[in-house]
């Protein structure tokens, strides 16, 4: 016996819908790790952008003023990697990563340089500091103007000082670009949830190499903290918890709904089932709450089912008493004539035995035709459903099988949902209770109704006694034991009927016996079948 395949529970999934809800968040967060990247990186492209700018004003006024006013430093590399040199341009792309790039301390303080900048120098940076406390104003970026020994000569402070030893202004000094990230030291509070981000507690810093004639003259050193999404959030935190209690409450709501309309019909099914399996009927009906429109459709099949196999179940438990009933009365006459005749030895005249033997015969005759009516009704049971017959052509070979009786027929063209076979067996045996019971004259009338074929089969007999309208489909119930009847035509023809979607019931009638049967209606008629001769 192969191992049941291991299949989730309804609990199970529930559980990976709501949680599915409550990570949504969390993979929001993913998303701003993404995005506060991306902040750096627009950061680093706008200090570039101002950086060139500035290194151009820088430049000019270098190249303005006299040689000795700002020392002379290396020449230009022949290739910088950070910079992308084309035909005509040669742009600065924005590299830092938030994931792989290295994140330096705080800025280390300025030091006391060696040697003061020269005046000249220090007054060009003052006529430039204006320009850039304005920009200052409105980009929020840091500027300082350096000369070729990385001292300070512009900007707003440490004027004089020595930015060198810093690994980006250091990196400038050589003739290469240099941006770097480095942690904040200033006083402001963070965001409680800072350390989710990286970004929270960062600074960018650019240092721009300045170029005269091919030889480094001077530094332009920017930076400026990037714009921080984890800062909204906590500004917004009242709005921020909302949201996280609405996502909380749309989880709930959703798996209450789930268990509701799925776990709950589903489990009270099993246990259903469960009960069914025990023999206990009562558990056959429509649950408490169905749920969803599947389930009410699985449910409905399921007891349909259930119904039908307990029903088949009671049907089978009482023919087998009926069978067993029919079979014992001639057994038992069968078993005391022979144990009168072997009793009587030669005491009993030929007359008695032959009469003995007669009736030994008869029951005989019974049994087999008990059988018959056995093996007929298993047929109908499990017939080969499917085929279709004209009513038509299924009355001209009734007409020539009961050749006494006057079969009239209305409505030729309508088409039974039955093969000719067992269209045959079923009209068969209602026109030979007909023959049996006096009839001369049998009218069969078909008409549709919506989705439903209707015929109806009257004969002029002496009909049905109202004390037997109860029992007529009773299996082995019959009015004639004395003549061979074993009760078990109308069985036979209610449960081929049954077995192709259809059924039949008796009818009210003036005289004689009438009997509807119900058959499913045909779409399409089937070709005409020749009777046969």
């Amino acid at each position: 016996m192969q191992p049941d395949k291991w299949r989730p529970s309804i609990g199970m999934i529930t559980a990976a819908v709501i949680l599915s809800v409550l990570v949504l968040p969390l993979i929001g967060l993913i998303f701003f790790r993404l995005y506060e990247n991306q902040l750096v990186r627009q950061t680093e492209s706008e200090l570039i952008a101002q950086g060139a700018l500035m290194a151009a004003v820088y430049q000019s006024a270098i190249a303005q003023a006299p040689d000795d006013a700002f020392p002379i430093g290396v020449d230009r590399p022949l290739h910088d990697p950070a910079v992308e040199i084309d035909e005509r341009y040669a742009p600065i792309l924005p590299k830092l990563d938030l994931a792989s790039s290295r994140i330096l301390g705080p800025r280390p303080n300025a030091q006391i340089a060696v040697s003061p900048p020269s005046a000249e120098a220090l007054r060009i940076g003052a006529e430039l500091t204006p320009l850039i406390e304005q920009t200052q104003r409105t980009t929020l970026t840091g500027f300082r103007l350096l000369d070729a020994d990385g001292r300070v000569v512009g900007g707003r402070g440490d004027i004089g000082q020595s930015f060198a030893h810093m690994e980006e202004v250091r990196d400038a000094l050589q003739g290469r670009f240099s941006a770097v990230m480095r942690m904040r030291d200033d006083d402001s509070p963070p965001p409680p949830l800072y350390s989710i981000s990286r970004g929270a507690k960062i600074r960018v810093f650019v240092a721009f190499p300045v170029f005269v004639n091919d030889q480094l003259r001077g530094v332009v050193y920017v930076s400026r903290t990037p714009d921080n999404i984890l800062r909204n959030l906590y500004r917004e935190r009242d709005k921020v918890a909302a949201a996280a209690i609405a996502a909380l409450l749309a989880a709930l709501a959703i798996g209450a709904v789930f268990v509701r309309t799925i776990a709950r019909p589903m489990r009270e099914l099993a246990q259903r089932a469960e009960a069914i399996t025990k023999g206990q009927t009562e558990a056959i009906g429509p649950l408490s709450r169905h749920g969803t429109r599947e389930l009410a459709s699985l449910t409905q099949s399921f007891m349909s089912m259930a119904r039908r196999l307990s029903d088949r179940s009671t049907y089978l438990s009482t023919f087998a008493s009926h069978v067993s009933h029919e079979l014992k009365t001639p057994l038992t006459a069968i078993k005391g004539a022979a144990e009168l005749m072997r009793d009587a030895d030669t005491s009993m005249t030929q007359e008695e035995r032959e009469r003995f033997l007669s009736n030994v015969l008869a029951d005989v005759s019974r049994i087999s035709a008990l059988l018959d009516r056995l093996r007929e009704m298993a047929r109908a049971e499990n017939p080969q459903i499917g085929g279709a017959v004209r009513l038509g052509d299924l009355a001209a070979v009734l007409r020539e099988r009961f050749a006494a009786l006057d079969i009239v027929v209305d409505g030729e063209h309508q088409t039974l949902s039955l093969s000719l076979e067992n269209a045959q067996i079923v009209f068969g045996h209602l026109l030979d209770n007909s023959t049996r019971h006096g009839a001369k004259r049998v009218q069969i009338s078909a008409q549709t109704q919506g989705d439903t074929l209707l015929i109806r089969v009257t004969d002029d007999g002496v009909g049905v006694s109202p004390g037997n309208r109860e029992q007529i489909f009773d299996p082995f119930f019959t009015t004639r034991r004395a003549e061979g009847g074993t009760g078990m035509g109308l069985g036979i023809v209610r449960a081929l009927l049954r077995a192709h979607g259809g059924d039949i019931e008796l009818a009210e009638t003036d005289g004689g016996a009438a009997f509807v049967v119900v058959l499913p209606a045909v779409e399409a008629p089937p070709a005409p079948v020749r009777a046969a001769h």
